[in-house]
C-alpha cells in the first residue's frame, strides 16, 4: 500500500525540519512493527522521508494489511472438561458456544499447569489503512523539537502552526484529526506564488503537481539546483563559492524552489579579512561569499531566494542595501577593536563570566597556560615561548566589539588582531585555530601550537563540567562536551600525539584547584568512559568493524593515538585466515582461564617438550614486542603474535592442560595466563567475531 502524508506549516528553521525527518521515518517503522503491519521478513516495507521550511513528507511503500495469525484460547481443566466417559460436560460445552466452534474442535493442550481443553483460532489480520487510523496522529503528536509552541486552543505542541494536514493510503484519504486540525486529500503549492489547493491521488502526482507550482520537496534536488545556479552565476567571473557546507544545507532547507541571486557590494570592505566578509553575509542574511582561484574575496556575494528568480532585482538591491550597513558596523569593529593592543586587554578577562562554579575567563587562560605548559612537555615543543604567549591571548578576543557582534569568530578574531599587531605568526596562528575542530567538517589544527592550545582548552570545559556534576545524557549536552571531546580526539590522531590521556585529565583537575565538587577518581573514572565513548563512535564513523573497534580499545586507549594504530594493525589482517585461527585459540585459552586465579609460573615444572616450546617462544615474544608497543608499531607486534598461534595449536593437541598433578595443572595454567596476558597488551582478542562458516 502507498501511504502519503504531509504535514503543511508555517516556516520552521532548518534545524527542526532535518530532526523531525529522522523521528518520522524511524517513529514509522517501530509503530508498522508494533502493529504486526510486516511482511514474512518482519520489515514494514520502504519508508522515506522529504522535507522543506514548510512541510514535513513521509512516503512509504507498505503492507496492506497484517499477517493473519494463530490464537490459542485455554478453556477448563481436561478434567472438568469430560468426565470418565470421555463424555463432554457442561463445561466443555460452554466453552465451545462461547468460542463459536463444535465440541468436536476442542483440542487437549499441555502446559506447565497440567492438560486443559482449548481451541485454535485463526485471527485475520487488521487492514492498514484502519490502523492507521490511530498511528499516525500519535506519530505526529510524538515528534520532538528544540523549541515548542502552542496555537490558537489547540493543546498540540510543534515546531511551529500546522497549516494541513495531507494523509492518503492507495490514493484514498485517511481520515484522523490531530488537535483541531482534520487529515484531508489535498495540499498546497508554493506559499507566495501558488496558494490554491492541489488534489493529489498518487505520489508521483503530488511530485509533479508540486513541482509545477515551484515546490521541490526532495532536499538532494534543490541543493543540486542550488549547486548548478551557482556555477551558472560565477562561470563568467572564473571564480567560486568561499567553502560554507553549513550554510549550504541551511539554505538548502529554507527554501522550496530555489533561484540563486548575484549582488555587488563596495570595493572598499575587501580591505576587511575574508573571515570576516563571509561571517557578515553568512550571519543574518544568508549569504554566499564569492574568492578568486586564489582564494580572495571578490566584491561579490550570491543568495538564494525562494520561488522567484528576481526578474525586477528587488532582492539582489535589498541585500545589497543591508549587507552594506552590515559591512559598515564590520569595518568600524576592526577599526576601533585595533585601536587598544590585545597585551592590554588581557585584565578585562576577569569581567567574564566562564561558569558561575568555575571562574571567569582570566582564571580560565590561566588553567590553559598550564596545561598548554604541560602538553609542550610531553610533546618536545621548542617554541614553548609562543606557545604560553599564544595562551595568554587565546580569549582575550571575548571582549572585542567584532566577537559580540559575531560570536561564531571566536579564536579567528583574536588570531587575526594579533597578526595585524606583528605578533609572530607561531602566536597568531595557535590563537586562530584553537576553537579547531568546532565540527566533523571543520579541520583540526595546521600547527603543533594551535593542536596544544586547541587540547588544553578543550579538557578544561570537559574537566571543570564533570567537576561540579555536570553530565552528558542522550538528548543534552548544554556545553558541547562531546564536540570538545570529539575535538580532542581527532586532533591528536591528525597530528599522531603520544601523551597519556590520564595524566592530562590529572593536571587539568590540578589546575581547578579546589573549584570543584567530585573527586578525581571520579572524574577520571567518568572521562575514561566518555572518551572511549567517542573514540568508539568516531573509529566507527571512519569505517572500522565494531568488533576491531572494541578490540583495541579494550587493550587500552590512555594514549589514543596508540589505540588507532592497534586497530589499523587490527584492520590490516582482519581478513588473513591465520587472524582467525588466532581468535579461535585465544577465545579457547580464555575458556580454560575463566575463573581460575591468578598463579606464578616455575618453569623447572614443565614436562612435555609442547609446553616446553611454548614457554620458550612465549619467552621470546615477549623480548620481541613488548619494545614494539613501547613505540607504538603493533603492525609488527601483530604479525609476531600470528606466528605463535601455531605452538599453541601444538601446545593443546599434545598437552593436557587439566593434569591429575595439581603443580602441573597450575604451571599450565599460569602459562596460559601469560601467553593471554602477553596478547592482551596488543589487543582484545576475545572482542573480534569469526564467522565460523567460513572458516
Amino acid at each position: 500500500m502507498e501511504l502519503l502524508l504531509e504535514i503543511n506549516t508555517e516556516e520552521m528553521p532548518a534545524l527542526h525540519v532535518k530532526t523531525a525527518l529522522d523521528q518520522l521515518k524511524e517513529g514509522l517503522h517501530r509503530k508498522l512493527v508494533d502493529a504486526h503491519l510486516v511482511d514474512k521478513t518482519d520489515e514494514p516495507g520502504d519508508i522515506q522521508t522529504f522535507g522543506t521550511c514548510r512541510r514535513l513528507v513521509l512516503y512509504a511503500e507498505i503492507v496492506s494489511k497484517q499477517q493473519p495469525k494463530e490464537e490459542v484460547v485455554i478453556g477448563p481443566p481436561k478434567k472438568a472438561a469430560f468426565d470418565e466417559n470421555n463424555d463432554p460436560t457442561s463445561a466443555a460445552k460452554g466453552f465451545a458456544k462461547a468460542n463459536k466452534v463444535r465440541v468436536s474442535d476442542l483440542e487437549i493442550i499441555k502446559n506447565e499447569k497440567g492438560e486443559y481443553v482449548g481451541v485454535k483460532k485463526s485471527i485475520k489480520g487488521k487492514k492498514a489503512v484502519e490502523l492507521l487510523k490511530n498511528i499516525l496522529p500519535e506519530l505526529i503528536k510524538e515528534l520532538s523539537f528544540p523549541k515548542m509552541m502552542r496555537w490558537g486552543e489547540s493543546t498540540l505542541r510543534f515546531s511551529r502552526p500546522i497549516k494541513n494536514i495531507l494523509c492518503l493510503g492507495d490514493g484514498n484519504p485517511i481520515p484522523f484529526t490531530v488537535g483541531n486540525i482534520s487529515a484531508t486529500h489535498y495540499t498546497y503549492g508554493h506559499k507566495l506564488f501558488f496558494p490554491e489547493k492541489i488534489e493529489v491521488s498518487s505520489f508521483k502526482e503530488y511530485l509533479s503537481k508540486l513541482k509545477q507550482q515551484r515546490v521541490i520537496i526532495d532536499a538532494g534536488e534543490r541543493k543540486k539546483r542550488i549547486e548548478e545556479q551557482v556555477k551558472e552565476k560565477l562561470v563568467p567571473l572564473d571564480a567560486e563559492v568561499y567553502p560554507d557546507k553549513e550554510l549550504l544545507d541551511k539554505v538548502t532547507y529554507d527554501v522550496e524552489y530555489p533561484y540563486v541571486f548575484m549582488g555587488e557590494f563596495p570595493k572598499d570592505y575587501l580591505k576587511l579579512p575574508i573571515e570576516v566578509l563571509s561571517t557578515a553575509m553568512k550571519v543574518g542574511q544568508n549569504l554566499f561569499s564569492v574568492v578568486d582561484k586564489n582564494n580572495k574575496q571578490l566584491p561579490v556575494f550570491l543568495g538564494v531566494s525562494d520561488g522567484s528568480p528576481d526578474k525586477k532585482l528587488l532582492v539582489k538591491k535589498g541585500n545589497e542595501r543591508v549587507l552594506k550597513a552590515r559591512l559598515e558596523d564590520a569595518r568600524f569593529f576592526w577599526t576601533h577593536d585595533l585601536e587598544k593592543p590585545l597585551a592590554e586587554k588581557r585584565s578585562l578577562l576577569s569581567r567574564i563570566l566562564y561558569q558561575e562554579k568555575l571562574g571567569n575567563y582570566k582564571e580560565k587562560t590561566l588553567r590553559i597556560k598550564g596545561l598548554a605548559q604541560f602538553l609542550s612537555n610531553k610533546t618536545g615543543v621548542k617554541e614553548n615561548k609562543y606557545l604560553l604567549q599564544s595562551a595568554e591571548l587565546c580569549k582575550v578576543d571575548l571582549i572585542t566589539e567584532m566577537v559580540r557582534e559575531f560570536p561564531s569568530l571566536q579564536g579567528k578574531t583574536g588570531g587575526l588582531y594579533a597578526k595585524e599587531q606583528g605578533y609572530p605568526e607561531q602566536v597568531w596562528k595557535a590563537v586562530y585555530e584553537h576553537y579547531q575542530p568546532t565540527s566533523q567538517d571543520d579541520p583540526s589544527p595546521s600547527t603543533l601550537n594551535g593542536a596544544i592550545l586547541s587540547i588544553a582548552d578543550k579538557i578544561d570545559s570537559i574537566v571543570g563540567a564533570f567537576g561540579i556534576g555536570i553530565e552528558v545524557t542522550g538528548s543534552k549536552d548544554p556545553f558541547g562536551l562531546r564536540r570538545n571531546a570529539q575535538g580532542i580526539c581527532r586532533t591528536i590522531l591528525d597530528k599522531k600525539m603520544s601523551f597519556s590521556l590520564s595524566c592530562l585529565v590529572h593536571q587539568a583537575i590540578s589546575e581547578y584547584k579546589n573549584l570543584l565538587d567530585k573527586s578525581s577518581q571520579d572524574i577520571i573514572k567518568y572521562c575514561e568512559a566518555f572518551f572511549k565513548d567517542r573514540l568508539s563512535h568516531l573509529y566507527e564513523k571512519q569505517g572500522y568493524r565494531y568488533d576491531l573497534v572494541n578490540a583495541a580499545l579494550g587493550a587500552g586507549f590512555d594514549n589514543i593515538y596508540y589505540s588507532y594504530l592497534r586497530l589499523k594493525a587490527l584492520d590490516a589482517i582482519k581478513d588473513r585466515p591465520e587472524f582467525n585461527s588466532l581468535i579461535i585459540v585465544v577465545k579457547r585459552v580464555n575458556n580454560i582461564l575463566r575463573g581460575q586465579p591468578k598463579r606464578s609460573m616455575n618453569s623447572d615444572f614443565f614436562i612435555e617438550k609442547e609446553e616446553i616450546r611454548l614457554y620458550t617462544d612465549y619467552s621470546t615474544l615477549k623480548e620481541k614486542i613488548m619494545p614494539l608497543i613501547s613505540t607504538g608499531d603493533f603492525s609488527k607486534a601483530q604479525n609476531y603474535i600470528l606466528e605463535i598461534r601455531s605452538t599453541i595449536d601444538s601446545f593443546f593437541d599434545h598437552v593436557l592442560v587439566m593434569a591429575d598433578d595439581p603443580k602441573i595443572r597450575k604451571n599450565r595454567l599460569a602459562l596460559l595466563r601469560a601467553v593471554s596476558q602477553l596478547f592482551s597488551r596488543v589487543a582484545d582478542y576475545s572482542q573480534v567475531v569469526v564467522d565460523m562458516d567460513n572458516l
